[in-house]
């Protein structure tokens, strides 16, 4: 994934475009709204939430590739502590969803850590970074985020995307990858040939135990890739069902980055 093509994207203008919608339902105390901006020919879309106050907040990229009511459940709590939540639907996904085109993605993409040159996964990783890059490219034009105080966090795919996607973009000042592993993807998008560029910065690596997807020699061989500071957390659990101690400790590292308290601002 060369660097060269990830600067691609910062050639078009970003056509962004910006609305005010309804709060989620469990949500009613955030401000949401639903943003839409260019990345190399498509018209990406992703929600925001923040607080309802005024201010600049802090900025997390959440990328979570389950049902949106999830990731509106994680972000929302967050939201509540202080911070500004993001999230994009990635290629494939959401509204950009293809069922023939996923099917025939899946077996390549996640077949084999030695196994190089499938261009439609290549491309569609690619594509990813630099939409995620746009995306900043975006938020930070936004009144009330903080374009100096960024972090991200992925899951599962969003870890995947993130390890690359942390390594290009220098503004995340801090990274939660939770339900990764090296090894398990093709050799040109695997997170364990990205994650050691992150540091300096301070990185999160979380996993289950029961999680069948990513064995924990997948999981340990991200951490041996990645450099310092660098701290892993496991947790008994599948990779459905991160515990609450999971989610409060992903905050916890995130907030501390964004110089907010772990209980708020």
């Amino acid at each position: 994934m060369g660097d060269e093509l990830r600067l691609l994207g910062y050639r078009e203008p970003l056509g962004l475009a910006v609305r005010r919608v309804p709060p989620p339902e469990r949500q009613p105390d955030l401000r949401a709204e639903r943003f839409e901006y260019s990345s190399r020919g498509d018209r990406v879309a992703g929600r925001l939430w923040r607080p309802r106050r005024g201010g600049e907040h802090p900025l997390v990229l959440l990328q979570h590739p389950d049902d949106p009511t999830r990731v509106e459940g994680i972000g929302g709590s967050w939201v509540r502590q202080g911070a500004a939540v993001a999230a994009i639907d990635l290629p494939l996904h959401g509204r950009r969803e293809d069922h023939k085109l996923a099917s025939q993605l899946a077996p390549n993409l996640a077949s084999s850590g030695t196994r190089h040159g499938d261009a439609l996964a290549i491309e569609l990783a690619r594509q990813a970074v630099i939409d995620l890059e746009r995306a900043l490219d975006a938020l930070t034009t936004m009144d009330g985020v903080d374009p100096d105080r960024i972090a991200y966090a992925g899951f599962r795919l969003g870890a995947l995307i993130g390890a690359a996607f942390c390594a290009l973009d220098p503004r995340p000042r801090a990274s939660v990858l939770a339900l990764g592993g090296a090894g398990l993807a093709l050799a040109d998008i695997d997170p364990g040939a990205y994650v050691a560029r992150f540091a300096p910065r301070p990185l999160l690596l979380v996993n289950a135990l029961r999680d069948d997807a990513v064995p924990r020699e997948a999981a340990e061989a991200l951490a041996r890739a990645a450099r310092d500071p660098v701290k892993q957390l496991w947790f008994d659990a599948g990779p459905e069902d991160l515990p609450e101690a999971a989610l409060a400790a992903i905050w916890e590292f995130l907030a501390n980055a964004l110089g907010l308290a772990p209980g708020g601002r």
